[in-house]
């Protein structure tokens, strides 16, 4: 069978499955059944596709997933989140936008202790929206921060999302986890002149009240109880890496169980904590493995029946420039960001993109982190990014979705200005993978 018509077969079912409303998971394993059967073998085929996909799962590169989500359900169980909040509070004068420019810190602060967007968003709303309602912020200053800071997850480990990113693309989940640090970094700064910017331009959007005198010794005091002992856990995960003392699966257990030693020391790990964050972090391990074993399983099936060397040569002799090509990928991944979930977008695309970036010499890590910015868009992006719904059932019936919408659209444009930095200086995603013993 000629590869174009083994795309064509392949692609379409696998889309007119999720447009049935066939869950992600099922969809991609019906097809690799369907196309294993039918293309190699029968029975056999199938045989061997079990096979694989075991192989797959049974790796040390996927066990970040659960050790990153079990912090992240910790922190976010324990009632942690808010004092660190708290504690960033009161070092944040009377600044043009003073809450939602601590939303933002307290956005980048939270990512790299909870590694998932929609717990931080959460977090973040529940504990902010009520007071900056209360001060006489308009939705643009509330809605959009939090939806933008809470994305901030996905760009600073630990990150779920990059550790599955990398499983798919068969590339390193250490570099991966590294490279994404300095453009998250970099999108929080651009976040923060953004909101200074338009705040300083159109005072009433975030009025400036006057705030209480905090003696110096209890900011100092809320900060070293707070927000420095985070740093255990900061180093716990991404300096141990940095330093090539420990590989991403070690990192995260000792990211996890730093976590767990500083709710203990808070007084806050309990059974009910035990009970709940277990819980969660293996029911979304579950899905989320179950997914990755049919996309790995979609990727194996477009090698073997030629597709994806098919579509490699094929963009190879196009007369375009490399770069536009992969300027092209992101419009696509961006285009599905307003239709479809982060992890469908994710498992759809890169088993498709990866031959492709592979074969026009583009560093794997890079594209990666390019993709994981571009994601972070999609999940804020209208009209069914899945932030903008948890940011909905945080701030009520209040606020519409029109308006949910048009705070996020300025935030979505920052992470393509953010892109755009990374596609022409690629050393920001590079740079410090480069300094990794490991």
């Amino acid at each position: 069978m000629e590869w174009q018509l083994a795309f064509l077969l392949l692609f379409g079912s696998l889309i007119i499955f999720l447009l049935i409303g066939l869950p992600v998971a099922f969809s991609f394993l019906l097809v690799d059944c369907i196309g294993v059967y039918l293309l190699f073998g029968g029975l056999q085929g199938l045989q061997h596709l079990v096979n694989s996909l075991y192989s797959v799962l049974n790796s040390f590169i996927l066990l970040p997933i659960p050790l990153f989500l079990l912090m992240g359900d910790v922190l976010f169980r324990s009632g942690v989140g808010p004092n660190i909040i708290d504690a960033l509070d009161k070092w944040i004068g009377r600044i043009p936008g003073r809450y939602s420019i601590l939303s933002v810190f307290s956005g980048t602060v939270l990512a790299a202790l909870t590694g998932t967007s929609l717990a931080s968003v959460a977090m973040l709303g529940s504990v902010l929206v009520p007071e900056m309602r209360r001060r006489g912020y308009k939705a643009a200053m509330i809605i959009g921060p939090i939806l933008g800071s809470g994305g901030l997850a996905i760009l600073i480990p630990p990150s779920a999302l990059a550790v599955i990113a990398a499983a798919v693309a068969e590339t390193s989940v250490s570099r991966t986890l590294l490279g994404i640090i300095v453009p998250g970094l970099i999108l929080a700064g651009v976040y923060l002149i953004y909101i200074v910017g338009r705040c300083l331009l159109n005072p009433e959007l975030a009025p400036v009240a006057k705030q209480p005198q905090i003696p110096l010794r209890h900011k100092v005091s809320a900060l070293a109880k707070y927000v420095l002992p985070q740093g255990f856990v900061v180093f716990s995960v991404i300096g141990l890496m940095v330093l090539g003392i420990a590989t991403p699966s070690e990192a995260a257990a000792t990211g996890c169980l730093a976590t767990i030693i500083l709710a203990l020391a808070y007084r806050r790990y309990n059974k009910e904590v035990i009970k709940k964050s277990s819980a969660d972090a293996l029911s979304v391990t579950g899905m989320v493995l179950l997914i990755l074993t049919g996309a790995m399983g979609f990727s194996q099936l477009l090698a073997m029946s030629g597709v994806a060397a098919g579509i490699s040569q094929t963009v190879q002799q196009l007369d375009v420039s490399p770069k536009l090509v992969i300027v092209l990928m992101q419009v696509i991944v961006l285009i599905l960001g307003c239709l479809m979930d982060v992890v469908s977008i994710m498992m759809i695309t890169l088993p498709i993109f990866m031959p492709i970036v592979k074969s026009l010499g583009f560093d794997p890590v890079w594209f990666i982190v390019l993709f994981l910015l571009n994601i972070e868009i999609a999940g804020i992006s209208p009209p069914f990014g899945m932030s903008l719904f948890v940011m909905k059932g945080v701030i009520g019936d209040e606020v519409s979705m029109e308006e949910i919408y048009k705070a996020a659209l300025p935030f979505c444009l920052m992470g393509i200005f953010v892109m755009a930095l990374l596609l022409f200086i690629p050393d920001l995603a590079l740079w410090l993978p480069s300094l990794s013993g490991k």
